[in-house]
């Protein structure tokens, strides 16, 4: 019997030629250090196969990936590996189906909400049920015929209401992953958390434009004259393009519906710039930030002017913070009584 393990960027690490019974499984769920291997991996019924997770629209990890080829090869399987990095999809596809996925378990995840709630209302519904038939006030007659009977509906009762609490806690619970699957998209496009994302990215490309043309970034170097550190290069510089253009177009539709994306040629010094609900002094206009009297000045405050600044401490508010901007003169009309 041969085991496939193949990678390609667009589906991950999967793992073909497995029966149930086999042995493979023992070795494919099992994480060991000793050879390199640490991640098990997971049996879908869906792709009909094994896969390793969080694999998808990644490299592969080729050193792990062939320990695990030869810990399958030592339980008496004949094993291939295969590695396509240039298989992959684009960034937009990827985050489509991201985006569908969460739709997808927000509705799963309301559902199971729902029926935890029903079947809480009911179980306490059964707790009314039984204490209509006892009379108010009505103690257990200790002795008496009717007692087995009392004792064996307070049983019920505390089951039910137990039941109700544990179904209402459950209901609860899938509520808010539903409230979280409901707030990934807009949680990812955040234009404050896009333009911090665009940040990263944008370096990350001119670091890999650097090892393309040989020059050292991040504090090492990579060799562009080796074919497989080329290639990877290649891919990476194109994986990098497409997800800033993507998230580019984010912010462009966030500016069109009224966002303002601040820059240095927007602030001078004395003007002030908001964060949170405070107004802060603008000490110094940056390339990618202001500065501004120290941040924790603002506690409580509506206005932190320069004076303010204990020993003269400062703080740096990034442009993507930013949420509004005042000259001197706009902020005393505004703020005729300012503390």
């Amino acid at each position: 019997m041969t085991i496939e393990i193949i990678h390609t960027r667009s589906d991950g690490t999967l793992i073909h030629g497995t029966s149930k019974g086999d042995g493979a499984a023992e070795v494919l769920k099992t994480r060991d250090y000793s050879s390199g291997y640490t991640q098990p991996a997971r049996h879908s019924r869906t792709l009909g196969c094994w896969y390793l997770p969080n694999s998808r629209d990644k490299r592969a990890l080729k050193t792990m990936l062939e320990a695990l080829a030869e810990r399958l090869r030592a339980a008496g399987f004949t094993v291939t590996v295969t590695i396509r990095e240039a298989d992959r999809r684009t960034f937009a596809d990827a985050e489509q189906e991201r985006v569908e996925r969460a739709e997808d378990r927000a509705e799963r995840f309301a559902g199971y909400a729902d029926n935890a709630s029903t079947r809480s209302d009911a179980a306490w519904a059964r707790v009314g049920r039984i204490a209509e038939g006892i009379p108010f006030g009505q103690p257990i007659l200790v002795g008496h015929h009717s007692e087995r009977r009392a004792r064996r509906d307070q049983e019920r009762m505390d089951t039910a209401a137990r039941t109700s609490f544990a179904e209402s806690k459950r209901a609860g619970y899938w509520s808010g992953r539903q409230q979280a699957a409901e707030a990934y998209e807009r949680h990812r496009t955040n234009p404050g958390r896009t333009l911090r994302r665009l940040d990263k990215l944008r370096a990350d490309l001119r670091a890999v434009e650097k090892w393309q043309h040989g020059q050292s970034a991040k504090g090492y170097r990579l060799d562009p004259t080796n074919p497989e550190v080329s290639a990877e290069l290649t891919i990476r510089h194109d994986e990098l393009t497409e997800e800033i253009t993507y998230w580019e177009e984010v912010i462009a539709q966030a500016e069109a519906n009224g966002f303002k994306v601040w820059a240095p040629q927007d602030f001078k010094r004395g003007e002030y710039a908001r964060y949170g609900g405070t107004w802060y002094e603008v000490l110094r206009v940056n390339p990618k930030s202001v500065t501004i009297p120290h941040i924790h000045n603002g506690v409580g405050r509506k206005v932190v002017r320069a004076t303010d600044a204990a020993n003269g401490w400062t703080w740096t508010l990034p442009y993507h913070e930013v949420s509004g901007r005042m000259t001197a003169d706009e902020l005393a009309q505004k703020f005729t009584a300012a503390p």
